[in-house]
């Protein structure tokens, strides 16, 4: 009976500790103005900073969600909001930028995991697959991801979507 309890509980640490969770409101914020489920923004944020506010990549991202200085400003623009680079470690700003961001590739790629694919590789890129035959048959979807970077963040996120919908 305690190495059973000790199973569970060091199972449940485990679980904490991989998977997270923070900003469950402003999550929940976001997603019900944008039209997203929660449980996808929390599995995208897992994967993009382990919930760390403070995190900025290699490449330059920033923030929870890892928004490209260049896309808060586009975003910014298109919602009558002041940009400024601070911000984008607040979890508010930095969730309601990178939501409102997946709205906007949302209009333009209808496919969930398309939607990832240009969140992480690019909308240029992105729509450029979408019209090799080798990548897309229809335009629409896609067939085969060639960044294997980009194809292992899909299957992470699909996968961590499953645990953080039981958080909600």
């Amino acid at each position: 009976m305690v190495i059973s309890c000790i199973s569970v509980y060091g199972y449940l640490f485990y679980l904490n500790y991989k998977y997270p969770f923070s900003y469950k409101e402003i999550i929940i914020e976001n997603c019900d103005k944008y039209d997203f489920e929660y449980d996808f923004i929390a599995s995208l944020i897992n994967a993009e900073s382990g919930f760390n506010k403070d995190a900025i990549s290699n490449k330059g991202a920033v923030g929870l969600m890892q928004i490209m200085p260049k896309t808060a400003e586009f975003v910014c623009e298109k919602i009558n909001e002041e940009y400024d680079y601070e911000k984008l470690k607040e979890p508010n700003f930095n969730i309601k930028i990178g939501t409102y961001y997946l709205k906007y590739l949302k209009t333009k790629f209808e496919n969930k995991i398309v939607i990832l694919c240009a969140y992480n590789a690019g909308e240029g890129v992105v729509g450029n697959w979408l019209k090799n035959k080798e990548y897309s048959t229809d335009g629409k979807t896609l067939i085969k991801i060639p960044y294997s970077s980009t194809n292992s963040y899909v299957e992470k996120i699909l996968k961590t979507q499953k645990i953080y919908k039981k958080k909600f």
